[in-house]
């Protein structure tokens, strides 16, 4: 198990994924920045102008982390980012079933997926991903690495 968690090529695609997700949800958000404001009022936690503030940009910064998790840099802070997101998302969902509120998510723009336990389900895979990319950030397969080692040589 040691020799599969320490794989570049592992953690190239705990990567991948991870960012892969973070943009798709994140494009769907900025497409229709009204609607994600909806699904979020929909959750009744916060107020309406706080929902408009994290529906303008909350995609945004899921974009950013998207783009440094798929290109590897500044991969421990863009995981730690995604993980404290993914929290909040679990948090959310769970707070929603709780109280029987049968509403969309709000991942993915105009895709439908209901809060539910599979949706608990995924973000918790997700925030496992995040953790571990935060404790195992890699050395290879990455953009700033190969910065970093471009730099040296030619120092």
């Amino acid at each position: 198990m040691s020799k599969i968690l320490n794989n570049p090529l592992f953690n190239l695609i705990i990567r991948l994924i991870l960012g892969l997700i973070f943009f798709f949800a994140a494009v769907g958000k900025i497409a229709d920045p009204a609607l994600f404001a909806r699904e979020i009022n929909n959750y009744n936690l916060i107020n309406f102008e706080l929902t408009n503030l994290i529906a303008l940009t909350l995609p945004w910064i899921e974009l950013i982390i998207s783009i440094f998790l798929i290109t590897g840099i500044r991969i421990k802070a863009s995981s730690l980012i995604a993980g404290m997101m993914l929290v909040v998302f679990i948090f959310a969902v769970a707070s929603a079933m709780a109280r029987n509120l049968d509403i969309n998510c709000g991942c993915f723009g105009r895709t439908i997926q209901k809060v539910g336990w599979g949706k608990i389900f995924e973000n918790t895979a997700l925030l496992i991903g995040s953790i571990y990319l935060f404790f195992k950030p890699p050395q290879k397969l990455t953009l700033e690495n190969i910065i970093l080692n471009h730099k040296n040589n030619n120092e």
